[in-house]
C-alpha cells in the first residue's frame, strides 16, 4: 500500500465529510433552483469521490515515504486569504490582489521573480476587470493611500472599456440562453 496516497485520499475524504456536514443546515434545492447548500455539497461530493479513488488506487502500489511537509508553501498559502481580508478595505482591490498573488507565487520553491511579477500583473488586472467592472462589486480599485490612482486607472481602462463590456455582455447572453434552455 502506498501510504502517501492513502493519507492524501483519507484527508480528502475527511475534508469532504466536514464540508458535507456543514451544509446540513442549509437549503439544498434542486439542480434548476439551487439553494445555498447545493454547490458546497456538490463540491464536497466531488472531493470525497476523488478521495475514494485515490485511496483505492493506493492499495495496488508500492509504499512511498510521506516525506517532509513544505512548511514555507503551506504558510504562504494559508496567510494569503488572511492578508486579503485585512487589506481589501484599506488598500482597495488591485493592491490587495497584487499582494496576495505575490505572496502566493513564492509558495513554490521553483517560482522566480519574473514569474511572480507576471502572475501578479495578469491576475490583478483579471480580478479588477471581472469583479469590479463586470460584476460591479462596490470595492474601489484603489483605496486609502492609493486612492489618488483611481482616475489614472479609469483613463487607462477607458479605451478598452467597450471591448470588455462587449465580452461581458456576450457572456451574460450565453448565461441567459442557458437559463432559457434549462428553464431556470
Amino acid at each position: 500500500m502506498n501510504t502517501r496516497d492513502a493519507a492524501a485520499g483519507g484527508i480528502f475524504i475527511a475534508i469532504a465529510a466536514a464540508f458535507a456536514l456543514g451544509t446540513m443546515d442549509l437549503t439544498i434545492g434542486t439542480a434548476l433552483r439551487m439553494g445555498p447548500g447545493y454547490f458546497p455539497l456538490l463540491l464536497a461530493g466531488v472531493l470525497g469521490l476523488l478521495g475514494v479513488i485515490i485511496l483505492l488506487k493506493s492499495f495496488g502500489r508500492p509504499s512511498v515515504e510521506i516525506g517532509t511537509v513544505p512548511w514555507r508553501g503551506a504558510a504562504l498559502i494559508l496567510i494569503s486569504p488572511i492578508v486579503f481580508g485585512l487589506t481589501i478595505r484599506w488598500l482597495g482591490l488591485a493592491p490587495s490582489v497584487a499582494l496576495v498573488v505575490a505572496i502566493s507565487a513564492f509558495a513554490s520553491r521553483r517560482s522566480t521573480v519574473k514569474l511572480a511579477v507576471a502572475l501578479t500583473l495578469a491576475l490583478t488586472l483579471f480580478c479588477v476587470i471581472v469583479f469590479q467592472r463586470w460584476l460591479g462589486l462596490p470595492i474601489p480599485v484603489f483605496n486609502g493611500p492609493f486612492a489618488p490612482l483611481n482616475p489614472y486607472f479609469d483613463m487607462a481602462y477607458a479605451p478598452f472599456g467597450a471591448a470588455f463590456s462587449a465580452i461581458g455582455s456576450a457572456l451574460a447572453g450565453v448565461v441567459a440562453a442557458l437559463r432559457g434552455l434549462f428553464g431556470a
